[in-house]
């Protein structure tokens, strides 16, 4: 897709997804075939349940019927949210990602596994799970020397309720 493409449909659909209190977080078109299919992610604070996908996905479909912006062609529109080990790319996605195990590629190099604890403008502060019987241990880690980061699955995490029990 060009920029220009995405810069007109991410125009077109940010002010509909806004308005259904999420946040669009990309906007991907692929070609199958003969057929195009047109990606929305999107997401919030606190998730984005399957009412609040479809009605966004209604929204969008009939504006983008309404103003033509994908053409004559044939397409298909997904929505949904964001997967399971989604890229932190934005403050706003440090910030969901609390109390969440993150893998960080650091600048300085090496990677590290951590959870993150706490944002803030600069950074994040982390817990440093402890590896063979030792202690967790905090880090601060800026902004300025992630690299890239990403959520990681954990299977096995208690809930903090029944550690607390």
């Amino acid at each position: 897709m060009s920029t220009t493409q995405s810069e007109r449909l991410r125009e077109l659909l940010e002010p509909l997804v806004t308005s259904q209190g999420l946040d669009l977080e990309e906007i991907e078109v692929d070609s199958v075939g003969r057929k195009r299919v047109l990606r929305v992610v999107v997401d919030s604070d606190t998730g984005a349940d399957l009412d609040q996908i479809a009605d966004v996905s209604r929204a969008l479909s009939a504006k983008l019927d309404e103003t033509n912006a994908m053409g004559e062609g044939e397409y298909t529109l997904e929505v949904g949210t964001p997967g399971a080990e989604r890229p932190l790319t934005e403050h706003r996605h440090y910030v969901r990602a609390t109390d969440r195990l993150v893998k960080f590629q650091l600048s300085e190099g090496g990677e590290l596994v951590a959870r993150i604890l706490k944002v803030d403008d600069e950074g994040v502060d982390t817990e440093v799970p402890g590896v063979k019987g030792r202690k967790a241990t905090a880090r601060r880690i800026a902004f300025d020397d992630v690299v890239r980061a990403r959520v990681q699955v954990e299977f096995s995490r208690k809930d903090k309720k029944e550690e607390e029990a």
